[in-house]
């Protein structure tokens, strides 16, 4: 039996045991409630309309739990908290609150009503806190990978034949307040010009429209074999006469004002590469946001999506654009613009429209582009210039064929009638009228242009800009940049030369010049001609022409005309010894053809006599009659020299200055095949040889990595030759940095006759320095250059194995002065800082190999000019 004391006890234990399972069964019901999952899910619809709405914020009220609607009006919310509401809330709409089972998969559909009531005034105050942005739930992001998956079909090249009229208007203005273009101490003599100002445009500024380019093209594409014909129909632009180069204007105009695609990757705008808000890696680098969702008349669901750079200072944009949610996710229109943070020169606003219309198939293609920029030397200054650029497209027709023959031929052709079409036809054929302004530009700068006063303005800003004076009609003297320099050879020299102008001869250009050296008390001069075949102007491409010359003068070894004039005055500031130099007397005759497809071969002969300067010797080793070898030196060194350059840059885009032609660089390499031969015996040449040389060039364009200028060559000399008449490799001891030459290399200090290399000259565009706070505001842009040339002599060629040869040459002391590549490449290496006061680039070049060589620098400091956007 149990005594009291034990039956305590066990009472105690009972009740003990009884709450611990109590507590127990409500903390199991509690762990059971918690771990189930809930979830609800469904679909969010207008209430009258029944409209999927997007964007609609659906979440549990108290808590972090939460959703948006999807391009579709659907969510979704798992959670295994305790829930029983989700409450529903979109901008306009009235709040809609409602009860769900917690532990149980459920599906509520919603529909929301309009709100009663509409907001006249928000006012905001305290504190705001901002939301982290992210991709992930972000029914924009969704949206954007949609409208990416859907580009190849929403493209024009998704048919298989394609066609449509498009009319390109573009115009440039000066800008400026009203009072101060018409008091403007240049143009207040000209009232018939200052009177046509617009002054609609921008605020509180006028437009003085001084250029107006207008085309009417049929454009006609075929996708398989694929080709792209233009055939321009009609033509009209303000003409600048003969001190602008109007159709390197026009085309550089056009490189400045490219189309835009808003399907391609990245967008290419006043030379700087933009990536589009609907490229394939946008959502890594933009931000978006679903904004509102709208219905046209016809019926169309549109979605409107905002997107921002992740980083303001980088090359993207800020904007908006209209998409379709009919599952087709076609682009309907788009509004952007660039921000003033990011680097682009002179630029203070940069806008761009694109309107999509509808094809009789249901897909859209692209009818109104429209680009507007305003530029300025700063940001805040009323002076500037403004530049529009309108393009429409009509008659859009898919799928249906044209005979062969219309695609075969040049992919472009202009209709011979083109510039010679009257108002009547522009009137019937512009897509948009003129304003009243653009229409009175044509003939507004037809008579500034003739004014005499115009043209002595346009005399003087050409010499400065270009380099060259007018001496009357007929005669035009420079470059003035050549007319005083120094070497150390000829110590000052002093020069003076001219050309005719196209007033004299657009088929005859005569151009000499005389110099003279206070050191060597020697005379140089210079005389050559050209003749057009053409009935163009000797300088109009496409150039096909004759051209003779005789030239008496100083050069050092190596440095070829077409990558440096040495006797600009800039470039008499060089580094080390510099004073071995030649005399050379050169006759040349030349006939160049150049095709509309920016294909051409140009046939030379020159004969050349070259003697040395300064310290440079030719010596090579004679046998004496005793048997002994001793050096002899050598005075003259005579070659007739025959050759063929082949070149061909495709879309090659160029401004025609007074004396070189201008390249703007573009995605299309550039190809150029050079080929000599020595003819021995021909007007006391002395050597048989032959040499081949292939140079191409391409820039690559990697979006926000900026662009990659590359450059490989190679070349090959047959036969046996003396030093000189090897490939004496591109030196440079100036303090300016020479993109195609070797900036811490010697005159002279190497040579080959086969050899290989590669110069990579890489443009960040502020890719890292637009992630530094202190740095972005600079708009500074980053630079990297390796260079790198691998070559070798044979054993014919090496003055070693043939006492008939020329030594290679020496410094004073006897040390050797030029060398061969046999044992390694020589590289160096640069980084680089640009944009410095928008047209200045500083480079810090590391030479990595050959430092023993003597009188060399292994680290310098180098400078170029380069006027970019």
């Amino acid at each position: 039996m149990y005594s009291s004391r034990n039956i305590y006890k066990l009472y105690i234990n009972g009740l003990l045991l009884s709450l611990l399972l109590v507590v127990s069964g409500v903390n199991a019901t509690a762990v059971m409630a918690q771990g189930a999952v809930t979830t609800v899910k469904g679909t969010v619809r207008d209430a009258v309309s029944n409209e999927a709405l997007i964007g609609v914020s659906v979440f549990v009220p108290g808590t972090s739990i939460g959703t948006s609607t999807d391009f579709e009006g659907n969510y979704l919310i798992k959670t295994n908290q305790p829930i029983n509401k989700v409450q529903f809330s979109y901008l306009g709409y009235e709040t809609v609150t409602l009860g769900v089972s917690p532990g149980q998969e459920q599906t509520l559909d919603v529909k929301l009503k309009t709100g009663a009531k509409q907001l006249s005034e928000v006012v905001v105050v305290g504190k705001k806190r901002k939301v982290k942005y992210s991709n992930k739930n972000n029914p924009a992001v969704d949206l954007i990978r949609e409208i990416v998956d859907h580009k190849e079909q929403n493209r024009p090249e998704h048919y298989d034949y394609v066609q449509y009229e498009e009319y390109e208007k573009t115009q440039m203005s000066l800008v400026n307040t009203p009072e101060k273009l018409k008091r403007n101490i240049f143009l207040r003599k000209y009232d018939f010009i200052t009177s046509n100002l617009d002054t609609t445009v921008l605020e509180g500024k006028a437009l003085l429209p001084f250029f107006v380019q207008e085309q009417l093209a049929e454009h006609y594409y075929r996708k398989a074999p694929e080709t792209r014909k233009t055939i321009v129909k009609a033509e009209k632009k303000v003409d600048f006469g003969e001190f602008i180069d109007n159709k390197g204007f026009t085309s550089y105009m056009q490189h400045m004002y490219q189309d835009i695609d808003i399907y391609d990757n990245n967008i290419t705008i006043l030379t700087n590469q933009f990536l589009s808000p609907i490229a394939d890696m946008a959502p890594t680098f933009y931000k978006f946001y679903l904004t509102d969702t709208v219905t046209t008349e016809s019926g169309r669901k549109l979605a409107e999506l905002r997107f921002e750079p992740r980083n303001p200072a980088a090359f993207m944009f800020t904007g908006k654009l209209l998409v379709t949610i009919d599952g087709t996710y076609a682009v309907q229109s788009v509004e952007m613009e660039v921000a003033k943070s990011v680097s682009i020169n002179w630029v203070r606003d940069l806008k761009i429209n694109l309107d999509f219309e509808k094809n009789p198939d249901g897909r859209y293609h692209l009818s109104k582009s429209v680009i507007k920029t305003d530029f300025g030397l700063t940001q805040n200054s009323d002076a500037g210039m403004y530049g529009e650029r309108v393009v429409s497209y009509k008659d859009f027709k898919v799928n249906e064929p044209q005979p062969a023959s219309l695609y075969e031929g040049e992919a472009v052709v202009r209709v011979e009638s083109a510039i010679a079409k009257d108002e009547s036809f522009w009137q019937a054929s512009r897509h948009d009228s003129l304003t009243a302004v653009e229409a009175k530009t044509y003939t507004n700068i037809d008579s500034l242009v003739n004014m005499k006063s115009f043209q002595r303005t346009m005399d003087w800003a050409t010499a400065l800009i270009a380099g060259y004076k007018r001496l009357g009609p007929n005669i035009e003297i420079g470059p003035l940049n050549t007319f005083y320099s120094f070497n150390p050879v000829e110590g000052f020299r002093l020069r003076f030369g001219g050309r005719t102008t196209t007033t004299f001869s657009k088929k005859y250009m005569l151009e000499t010049y005389a110099a003279y050296g206070f050191k060597d008390e020697k005379w140089k001069y210079y005389l050559g001609g050209s003749y057009s075949l053409t009935d163009r102007s000797i300088y109009e491409f496409p150039v096909r022409s004759i051209s003779a010359s005789y030239q008496k003068d100083t050069n050092i070894p190596g440095q070829e005309l077409q990558f440096v004039q040495e006797d600009n005055f800039l470039l008499s500031f060089k580094r080390g010894e510099n004073d071995k130099w030649l005399y050379n007397e050169t006759y040349s005759l030349n006939y160049l053809h150049e095709f509309e497809n920016h294909f051409s071969y140009r046939i030379g002969f020159k004969n050349w006599r070259q003697a040395t300067a300064g310290s440079l010797q030719y010596v090579r080793n004679v046998e004496t009659a005793s048997g002994e070898m001793e050096p002899l030196d050598v005075q003259n060194l005579v070659t007739s020299e025959a050759s063929l350059e082949l070149r061909w840059a495709p879309n090659e885009q160029f401004f025609q200055g007074k004396l070189y032609r201008t390249p703007v660089a573009n995605r299309y390499p550039v190809f150029t095949l050079r080929a000599a031969a020595g003819i021995k015996d021909l007007f006391d040449s002395e050597y048989e040889y032959q040499k081949v040389a292939l140079n191409v060039y391409k820039r690559f364009y990697m979006s926000q990595l900026g662009y990659s200028d590359v450059v490989t060559e190679g070349g090959y000399t047959f036969g046996q030759v003396p030093f000189p008449l090897l490939m004496i490799h591109r030196a440079n001891q100036t303090y300016s940095y020479q993109l195609q030459s070797y900036n811490l290399m010697n005159f002279l200090e190497f040579v080959s006759d086969q050899y290989a290399s590669v110069h990579i000259d890489h443009t960040f565009n502020g890719f890292i320095f637009n992630k530094i706070p202190l740095l972005k505001k600079t708009k500074l842009r980053e630079f990297v250059t390796f260079k790198a040339l691998y070559g070798k002599v044979r054993s014919e060629n090496m003055p070693q194995g043939d006492p008939d040869l020329l030594r290679f040459p020496t410094f004073d002391d006897g040390r050797q002065a030029t060398y061969t590549l046999e044992n390694k490449p020589y590289m160096e290496a640069s980084v680089g800082i640009g944009n410095i006061f928008n047209f200045f680039r500083v480079d810090l070049v590391k030479r990595l190999s050959y430092l023993d060589h003597p009188n060399v620098s292994d680290i310098g400091i180098r400078g170029r000019f380069k006027f970019d956007f």
